[in-house]
């Protein structure tokens, strides 16, 4: 088959216009394969490691100094040790801003005592007055409170979505679609619990908020598929073509909106949280960029290729062989479904013989929009049926 010349010659430019013909299907297992060894690393590190847990979910106390040449990280560390303040569970850092430098010590909740004893030798050793310093403590069960309330919200999410999907589309895409959040979440947790980044409670939040842009990105491949399971539901397309042609023809969209949310995340990483020094906004925007970037993968090499496998099993099997290449691009480019038998067709007859010879639009090889012209006679073959014969009135 020659492809049109409209095509064009770049991949970079098939993408953007919409001409790309990438096997998703067939890949299937690849992208599987990667997302069952995320998951695996995740629960990995949670079982050796488990996550870096913040104040609000550990409980204890924090102080914020006023860092100066004088008093530092070390400063800080002495202060505990002087205070009979073990420092191997403590956490100390110093962080800058264009206003201002501040020391941030975090320990296990004290007795109230001690607790301003503590404030009371960073003051001194800071050289500043006990008013300048910021104190707050946490106790434990806020960070339960926090965590249970986060799994019920959890919950109650993925049960309204599978309610949801069911109701609109069909229980399979459902499945599909939880599937593919609850790894988006996994994910999220793992490079949490890898890195060793802070868990707080912007960090849940933000957790919560990746069901929603993972959902909104399945919803979308899952709506074409649905479109074109009525457009070709005249020619017994196999399911594996009608994944393989919604993919690509939503696959630049679902880029495009991913770029266009992951840029405002990436800002706030920068700008926000490295030029500025909002940390509560780089606790929120990284868990969002993870998220986001594992919901694009989903939406493409998960949620749709498991619909597609648990569709097989539902579908009477074809014969035919899977569209491929260029006849994939003419499906995708809406031109025809080429290189393919009707499946009243006796095995062996050609295409033409069985709509007669009367039928036949021969278009010159060389002709421009030769091939264009043979996909579109093609297409209308597949998808329209021939006029049944009227029958005869008896007089």
């Amino acid at each position: 088959m020659t492809l049109d010349t409209s095509v064009s010659q770049t991949g970079l430019g098939r993408v953007f216009r919409g001409q790309t013909a990438i096997d998703f299907y067939g890949k299937r297992r690849i992208g599987l394969i990667l997302a069952v060894v995320a998951v695996v690393v995740t629960f990995g590190s949670l079982f050796t490691q488990g996550l870096n847990l913040g104040l609000d979910f550990e409980g204890g106390d924090a102080w914020d100094i006023p860092a100066s040449e004088t008093f530092g990280v070390d400063e800080a560390a002495d202060v505990l040790r002087a205070n009979d303040v073990s420092t191997s569970g403590a956490r100390i850092q110093l962080r800058s801003s264009e206003t201002s430098d501040v020391v941030t010590v975090q320990v296990e909740e004290l007795p109230r005592d001690q607790a301003a004893a503590v404030t009371a030798g960073f003051a001194d050793a800071a050289g500043v007055t006990v008013e300048e310093i910021s104190f707050s403590f946490t106790s434990s069960t806020w960070g339960a409170e926090i965590t249970e309330k986060a799994v019920r919200a959890l919950v109650i999410f993925l049960l309204v979505v599978a309610v949801f999907i069911s109701l609109r589309f069909e229980w399979r895409m459902a499945l599909a679609a939880i599937a593919a959040m609850v790894n988006d979440v996994i994910v999220a947790v793992g490079v949490y619990s890898v890195f060793q980044f802070e868990v707080t409670p912007a960090t849940v939040i933000a957790f919560l908020t990746i069901l929603g842009y993972s959902l909104y990105d399945t919803i979308v491949v899952f709506d074409r598929v649905k479109e074109n399971e009525g457009r070709y539901a005249s020619t017994k397309m196999p399911y594996e073509d009608i994944v393989n042609i919604s993919m690509n023809q939503v696959m630049v969209r679902s880029l495009l909106t991913s770029f266009s949310s992951i840029l405002p995340v990436i800002s706030l990483l920068i700008l926000g949280s490295g030029v500025l020094g909002a940390v509560a906004l780089r606790e929120f925007a990284l868990a969002l960029l993870v998220g986001m970037i594992s919901g694009v993968y989903s939406s493409i090499f998960i949620a749709t290729p498991l619909l597609a496998v648990l569709k097989s099993k539902t579908t009477r099997t074809s014969r035919r062989p899977r569209l491929l290449g260029d006849d994939l691009r003419a499906a995708v480019m809406g031109s025809g479904v080429t290189g393919r038998i009707p499946e009243d067709t006796p095995h062996g007859e050609s295409d033409d013989a069985a709509h007669g010879e009367s039928e036949r639009q021969p278009v010159p090889t060389g002709a421009p929009g030769a091939s264009g012209a043979t996909a579109a006679v093609q297409a209308d073959r597949l998808l329209t049926h021939p006029p049944r014969p009227r029958k005869k009135k008896r007089r």
